[in-house]
């Protein structure tokens, strides 16, 4: 195991408690009630996501039952696991927060408990009603103080008052104002709430990504994945920099949290940054920088994915194909952005074991062979038991599951467990990164199991999840007694240890999960209040009034409301803000403006500025984590972390004006291979421009140079559309055909014009996403009719929250035209012209360069 770095006045595992788990560890009968209680929740969220209940006709509760059992179990763990107040015990559990525990559980499973009286008087609440969720209401809201600080409860509580005042604000975003028993009924006895979508996302499909994480974390494979980037990458030039970056990112497969994120792998790798010779601060940047792009990478992105499939309305495969391409670009920036760092203050790779290149290059080979055989023997060989065990194929693959387990721990039992030197040593060797593989190839099943539901067998994100789950419980529960079997020991004492690994693990995945439980509530607070007052329309008036129409000017505003929002607030309530207030807007402005937008962009383009709170001064959690552990000024940390993040900032905005790098509207494998080709050099010369330095240090007009050519690469359709029209429009007579003409996954474009539901007169470009099917089959996969009036159209009913709903299309718009690709100049024309001048630069600072090496000779 990892021997880890003092740290010195700096208590990490308190840092991480207080943040993510609770600072409360209470002995006795307390701590008993405390972990028992956390337990149970764990097993309830996996039973109601199992096929269990149905089998057996026992257990079966809807969603706005599981819900309220969900935010009961949450509240009761928030008062008794997070103190009160920095000064309130951290041992014991006072009397007054188990008062507030058990009256939190009972407000919190009001729907569950009185859910038959509620369903026979909707809409009329009874004084209980009234008393209990005001009760609930303020109960949430001190938990989520406890949990997540005071910035989430000002959020909610500048909503609340909204709600009640609605008559006395400004005109551009003024209601009649709500009476507090419709507020009540409101927000805490239906769904529109507290006890909506969000919330429903965080007990179907979140909790059991975070017990999965917790739980791969407990079983040792955290630190596995943290020594394979080691041995990978360590050998590198700022190879300690780039670990951490390499780690974050597969921390973020399982990850909920930039702050755990940051104290998990930052623990490790800030000192060794520290050693190779870069700041502490820079140091700590680049772990926090790294962190929190450990939320955009799929399949989790902070539990964000789950909800996009409610949001936006597509399916979970589809939006890990469009999360990808943006996030491993990221990620290969940052790594550009260390390498530069690296340059700049000579730094020297760390020493690893002495070998030959004609012996690396053969280990290197054979790794990287072995790995893809490994996965093709893994694909066709279940494509291959389910063709043959057809209905029993269930069986077959989990008995060719477990003896691969077996034999993969019989294999890592051969060897020794993993330890790593201390990076504060003096001397630090390097592992090989097959001599870390071996010794834990069985971590690798879970995570094969969650992606093969996810993406191959399609299964819903809450059944994968529990498949997933339940065989990592097995290697939490089983792994030290095999371990030990094998290599001749205590076979009974591995069997008890990892039982207790087993129980800690559902009891601290539990607390994980408090955090989110809470957050989600309270982000239901605010997309109630949006649904109460119409908040989000005026909203879009209020953003178009300021930026007076113009889409850049309305797309900055729209990223700076988003770091607002998100200051101080967990991932997962802040992708629900941002797309529940700030989305629609950049919908409605961008289809007046005559831009067609895919819902996918908008909203990937709200959560990445949403998650660059988390690193944006002054209240940037993952920074101030990053800090405290190279022991440097938390606000320089933020600081220099969101100058590395410039370049996650600039992709948002590709997202909107050239959605291809979401793979959208790509038709080709050549297509995809030229545009992740472009937008990788794009990034990677915008990382330079922002580190100043590309061979060699920039000059001014370098680094403008460089602007341009990243521009020209994102954006070569701009130089063209200077010169021609992109798209020339179509009869409306044409619409039908032209639909089922339109390649499968691409986006259909067309213009509607007339009056709408508020009686304004509006002008919109709108697209429609096209599956496979005719033209009446993607109409209603929109969600969609159209009505003949002669020779025009016009829209029929839309179905309430459907695609076209979420696209502004509203019953009785009259369709002006259908956009088609107009005749252009290839695209390759701006872009070879940007690689020659980036050819030109780069030659002028070689040249540079090796007279200034001359000159030092």
């Amino acid at each position: 195991m990892t021997t880890k770095p003092d740290s010195e006045s700096v208590d990490l595992e308190q840092l991480v408690a207080e943040v993510d788990t609770g600072g409360r560890h209470p002995y006795g009968l307390a701590a008993r009630i405390l972990t028992v209680v956390a337990v149970a929740w764990s097993l309830f969220q996996l039973w109601i996501a199992s096929p269990l209940p149905f089998w057996l006709g026992f257990g079966v509760l809807n969603d706005t039952e599981t819900r309220a059992i969900h935010l009961g179990f949450a509240m009761f763990l928030a008062f008794t696991a997070f103190p009160a107040l920095k000064s309130s015990p951290r041992d014991r559990i006072p009397v007054q927060d188990w008062i507030m525990a058990l009256l939190g559980a009972f407000c919190g499973s009001y729907l569950f408990l009185f859910y038959d009286q509620l369903a026979t008087r909707p809409g009329q609440p009874t004084t209980m009603d009234i008393t209990a969720g005001i009760a609930g209401f303020v109960l949430l809201l001190e938990a989520t103080r406890r949990a997540l600080g005071i910035p989430m409860v000002i959020v909610a509580l500048v909503f609340v008052v909204y709600s009640f005042g609605g008559q006395h604000m400004p005109e551009v975003i003024q209601h009649r104002g709500a009476s507090l028993t419709k507020f009540v009924n409101h927000q805490w006895l239906t769904t529109e709430g507290v006890f909506g979508i969000a919330l429903g996302v965080s007990s179907s499909f979140v909790f059991l990504f975070v017990l999965f994480g917790t739980l791969l974390e407990k079983v040792g494979g955290g630190n596995w994945m943290m020594q394979i980037s080691v041995a990978l990458l360590g050998h590198l030039r700022g190879g300690p920099a780039k670990v951490a970056v390499v780690s974050s990112a597969l921390n973020g497969v399982v990850s909920g949290s930039s702050v755990s994120n940051v104290v998990s792998g930052g623990i490790f790798t800030i000192p060794l940054m520290k050693r190779t010779g870069l700041s502490g601060i820079k140091a700590g940047a680049i772990e926090a920088a790294s962190s929190i792009n450990g939320q955009i990478m799929p399949p989790v992105m902070g539990a964000a994915a789950f909800l996009m499939v409610e949001y936006v309305g597509i399916p979970y495969s589809q939006v890990i194909r469009h999360a990808l391409l943006p996030a491993l670009f990221s990620y290969i920036s940052l790594l550009y952005i260390v390498h530069l760092e690296a340059i700049k203050i000579g730094s020297q790779p760390i020493a690893g074991h002495p070998m030959d290149p004609r012996r690396r290059m053969i280990r290197w080979g054979l790794g990287l062979s072995g790995t893809v055989l490994v996965l093709c023997l893994l694909y066709w060989g279940v494509l291959g038991i389910k063709a043959i065990a057809g209905a029993e194929a269930g069986g077959w693959l989990m008995a060719a599951g477990g003896a691969l387990y077996v034999l993969t721990v019989a294999f890592s039992a051969r060897y020794p467990d993993l330890e790593m030197d201390d990076p504060n040593a003096p001397i630090l060797h390097l592992p090989l990164a097959w001599d870390v593989a071996r010794t834990g190839l069985d971590f690798l099943i879970p995570i094969v199991v969650l992606l093969w539901c996810l993406m191959v067998e399609m299964m819903s994100p809450g059944l994968s999840a529990f498949y997933a789950t339940v065989s990592v419980i097995v290697i939490v529960a089983s792994r030290k007694a095999m371990v030990a079997f094998f290599r001749k020991q205590d076979v009974m004492k591995g069997l008890r240890d990892g039982l207790t690994d087993l129980w800690d693990g559902l009891a601290l995945g539990a607390r994980n999960m408090i955090g989110i439980g809470v957050a989600t509530a309270t982000a239901g607070i605010v997309v109630g209040t949006i649904t109460l007052t119409g908040l989000g329309l005026m909203m879009t008036e209020f953003v178009e009034y300021i930026s007076g129409g113009d889409v850049i000017l309305m797309l900055v505003m729209v990223a700076a409301i988003s770091l607002i929002l998100g200051l101080g607030i967990p991932t997962t309530a802040n992708y629900i803000l941002v797309s529940s207030l700030m989305a629609p807007v950049v919908v409605s402005l961008a289809s007046q403006a005559g831009m067609s937008v895919p819902l996918i962009a908008v909203h990937m383009f709200v959560f990445y500025f949403g998650i660059m709170a988390d690193i944006t001064p002054p209240v940037g959690l993952a920074g101030f984590a990053a800090a405290a552990i190279s022991r440097e000024d938390p606000i320089k940390t933020s600081f220099q972390g969101a100058l590395y993040s410039l370049r996650t900032a600039i992709l948002p905005f590709v997202f909107i004006f050239n959605p291809s790098m979401l793979l959208i509207d790509v038709h080709s494998w050549w297509e995809t291979a030229w545009q992740c080709l472009t937008a990788l050099i794009a990034i990677l010369l915008f990382a330079a421009a922002s580190m100043n330095w590309f061979v060699t240090r920039n000059r001014i007009w370098e680094t403008v140079a460089l602007l341009v050519i990243c521009f020209s690469l994102f954006r070569p359709d701009w130089w063209l559309n200077q010169f021609s029209d992109p798209y020339e429009s179509r009869p409306p007579s044409e619409f039908m055909q032209l639909l089922a003409e339109a390649p499968t996954g691409t986006q259909f474009r067309f213009t509607v014009e007339g009056y709408d539901l508020m009686g304004d007169e509006v002008s919109r470009t709108v697209n429609l996403r096209t599956i496979d099917g005719s033209a009446e089959d993607r109409l209603s996969d929109n969600g969609v009719t159209l009505t003949a009036l002669g020779d025009g159209l016009m829209i029929g009913p839309v179905r309430f929250g459907s695609y076209a709903a979420r696209m502004g299309l509203e019953p009785g718009l009259d369709v002006t035209g259908v956009l088609v690709r107009a005749p252009q100049p290839s695209a390759l024309w701006p872009t070879g012209l940007a690689l020659v001048l980036l050819a030109g630069v780069a030659l002028n600072q070689w040249r540079r360069k090796g007279r200034a090496a001359a000159a030092c000779v």
